[in-house]
């Protein structure tokens, strides 16, 4: 099993982000609703979007975001 974030899709292949490294996977293993961002877990060729940790990285990276453009 291993962790990632969907980086990007490229056809019929999905691009995840795993521990500073992108590995392609087949599209077709993904849920319909998997989206650009989702942190997923993949494990014997299925992936399962983890919607808490997905929602706690996107806070963490809009709070980033606002530090960083705040006056």
């Amino acid at each position: 099993m291993v962790k990632g974030i969907i980086d990007r899709f490229e056809g019929k292949i999905a691009v995840v982000e795993i521990d500073g490294n992108t590995k392609r996977f087949p599209k077709s293993i993904f849920p319909r609703n998997a989206a650009v961002g989702d942190v997923v877990k993949i494990s014997d060729n299925k992936v399962k979007v983890l919607k808490e940790e997905t929602e706690k990285l996107r806070r963490e990276v809009e709070d980033l975001m606002n530090d960083v453009w705040e006056d």
